[in-house]
């Protein structure tokens, strides 16, 4: 069972070469049938490790290097399923809104970078 969905902005900083950049990923968390659980990332809808894993980080794309990102913001997407809420239910004869479809998709690194936190402002 989904117990948590979100979006979460990850930037990171190479260690090697400086390069920074941002990438969001949706993260879903998820209760299996023993009472463990998991967390599974996308990227552009593509099934991708965690990038807080060193060995799963994304490489530098000036230089290879592979570093940790780090947690800078997050929106936690509501799960269905509350009474009261709105909503509309999906006709079985036709499609609710098809141009959904065709729509581009939300390219994950497609925002502008995160601020930097001036260290010296704290």
């Amino acid at each position: 069972m989904i117990t948590e969905l979100a979006v979460e902005r990850v930037a990171f900083t190479c260690g090697a070469c400086g390069h920074r950049w941002s990438v969001d990923y949706d993260v879903q968390r998820y209760l299996d049938g023993h009472g463990d659980e998991w967390e599974y990332f996308h990227r552009d809808n593509t099934v991708v490790p965690s990038p807080y894993v060193p060995e799963n980080a994304p490489a530098c794309a000036r230089c290879g290097h592979r570093e940790t990102g780090r947690l800078v913001a997050r929106r936690p997407v509501p799960l269905p399923g509350v009474a009261g809420e709105p909503r509309i239910r999906v006709p079985a004869h036709a499609l609710l809104r098809p141009e959904r479809h065709l729509a581009p998709l939300l390219r994950s690194d497609g925002h502008p970078q995160p601020a930097r936190a001036d260290p010296a402002v704290s």
